[in-house]
């Protein structure tokens, strides 16, 4: 569970991001490739994009590279989605590139905790960083960038939802209609976190409420407590058909 403390200069400064961010987009959809849950609300996606992926050549990026950097587990680097990414995906990945080599050096010592791969220690070198950053605008282009029209009519409509609230109930209103899996009880935002039990205190800060279509299942939080707070919460969704054809297996090998 993840306990996020709130005084009054954070209630006046928490906001809904306008639109999802293409970071944190492509770290969730990395998600949705590796486990069945989200699959029939996303079945179109799964299959036109493992299609996609394997027409441009991406199956050994995705298999030796982005899967195992984004593994759906409680951690990955937080480097990898900077606040930046809400200024587009050029920002978001300049940002990437242009962290502090210290800073990485200890993600990825924390990373490795939860089984990061060999390689990972290399991210501390710009030049793998660049290389990394062209494997991600390869990744966007081809699984996240198709569905942006998409993505941002589910967006629209969800603000459309957190307006009202917000409108009828003030900022109290919108943390307590925010869904199952987040509970509001002034002045804590509780949050189901597949996690140990952790306390985030804003600080005076604000959060920044991030929309996310391809987040399923419990928000995500960045895991540095001294990082800009922001929380990536599931759009309001409906259930899709199940998906059907070749599983994931196939192209991953």
């Amino acid at each position: 569970m993840l306990h996020i403390h709130f005084t009054e200069a954070d209630l006046a400064r928490t906001r809904l991001a306008s639109e999802p961010d293409p970071l944190w987009e492509i770290a969730l959809s990395l998600h949705r490739l590796q486990t069945q849950q989200g699959r029939s609300a996303h079945a179109e996606w799964y299959r036109t994009t493992r299609v996609r992926l394997a027409d441009e050549g991406l199956e050994g990026v995705l298999r030796h590279l982005l899967l195992p950097l984004f593994p759906r587990s409680a951690y990955f680097p937080d480097f990898l989605t900077p606040p930046e990414g809400a200024e587009g995906l050029t920002a978001g990945l300049a940002a990437m590139v242009d962290t502090p080599a210290d800073r990485v050096r200890r993600e990825v010592a924390r990373f490795r905790s939860v089984g990061a791969p060999q390689w990972a220690a290399r991210l501390a070198e710009r030049g793998t960083r660049q290389d990394l950053a062209g494997a991600l605008r390869r990744y966007h282009e081809v699984a996240v960038a198709p569905y942006r029209e998409r993505a941002m009519a589910r967006v629209e409509a969800d603000r459309s939802v957190r307006g009202r609230t917000l409108l009828a109930g003030g900022v109290d209103g919108l943390l307590g209609g925010l869904g199952p899996q987040m509970r509001w009880e002034a002045p804590v935002l509780h949050v189901h976190y597949p996690a140990e039990e952790r306390d985030l205190r804003l600080g005076g800060r604000g959060l920044v409420l991030v929309p996310s279509y391809f987040c399923w299942g419990p928000p995500i939080a960045l895991a540095d407590s001294a990082l800009p707070p922001v929380l990536v919460y599931p759009l309001l969704r409906e259930t899709r058909p199940a998906a059907t054809g070749r599983p994931l297996g196939a192209l991953l090998g």
